[in-house]
């Protein structure tokens, strides 16, 4: 073989073989996230198995696996309660949800292009003021905004749970809006306005497609938390047809002294079909929201 034969030969590289210790290292790695993984889904494996448990097994039986399975629990849960029936309180959490993220998206797109990219006097204080909110506990507004609420009289509707979303109170999405349009070459601006655009064109037409990842973003996280938000309809809704789902969650341990855990378990599992759908849908987006930090290409 001559020496440029051989020089045209692909070199092969062996495979390290790992020592006993590393091998060791991560079997013990793979078990302690195995571990982990079982004590984060044991939760959503006990309520799965708990809807399908008779009532009076679900105190007394402590095993996870039921000795007996009923569905009498899910046809509780979707005959309702009080002669309400179970669409209405799935209704009644769209509506809020959808509000909500429709409410953040604009509120807070608006606010934060008007702190991010104007140039107005007391922008930097309003700025300061509104990251100064995200250290304001919620519970400390709770009494004064009852009050005022009480005093429009409109409690027991579901706008005092809708109209802080659309007066951009949330500081923490302002502030990821503004994060991320500052990622933004300042030169898109320029340029739209040397054509003739306003401030209202450049943001609905430039600005807007641009933020998508984090408009997508903004939106999961509200619908979620407006989804599984307890304390709202807690203090301000009082019928119960105008109960979201976890204010109706609350209400079978209510039902004429009686606990119906059953009823509870089926209604919170097919209560997390719908966020578990949306975040599914929307996973890709909520990933490249939180990656991305500006403009390329």
């Amino acid at each position: 073989m001559t020496a440029a034969e051989a020089t045209t030969e692909p070199r092969v590289v062996g495979r390290r073989q790992r020592t006993a210790g590393e091998k060791g290292r991560s079997v013990l790695w793979h078990l302690c996230l195995l571990a982990s993984l079982v004590v984060v889904l044991y939760p959503a494996f006990w309520v799965l198995t708990a809807s399908i448990k008779p009532n009076a097994d679900i105190i007394t039986d402590l095993s996870p696996i039921p000795a007996t399975i009923t569905w009498e629990n899910f046809a509780s849960a979707f005959d309702g309660l009080a002669g309400v029936p179970l669409w209405r309180f799935f209704w009644n959490s769209f509506v809020i949800a959808a509000l909500s993220v429709i409410g953040i998206v604009v509120s807070c797109s608006i606010t934060a292009y008007a702190l991010g990219r104007l140039e107005f006097p007391g922008r930097k204080a309003m700025f300061a003021v509104v990251i100064a909110t995200l250290l304001l506990p919620g519970q400390v507004m709770l009494i004064p905004q009852y009050l005022i609420f009480s005093e429009l009289d409109v409690v027991n509707t579901i706008f005092p749970l809708v109209i802080g979303k659309f007066l951009a109170l949330d500081a923490f999405f302002v502030f990821m809006y503004i994060q991320f349009l500052r990622g933004i070459p300042r030169e898109l601006d320029q340029a739209a306005t040397i054509d003739g655009a306003g401030h209202f064109r450049i943001f609905f037409s430039i600005m807007l497609p641009l933020l998508r990842p984090a408009i997508v973003t903004s939106s999961i996280f509200t619908f979620i938390g407006s989804w599984n938000d307890f304390m709202g309809p807690l203090i301000y809704l009082h019928e119960i047809e105008k109960f979201p789902l976890p204010r109706l969650l609350q209400s079978y341990n209510n039902t004429e002294a009686v606990s119906n855990y059953g009823g509870m378990m089926a209604m919170t599992l097919l209560s997390l079909v719908p966020v578990v759908l949306f975040f599914l849908v929307f996973q890709k987006f909520l990933i490249k929201g939180i990656a991305t930090s500006g403009v390329k290409g």
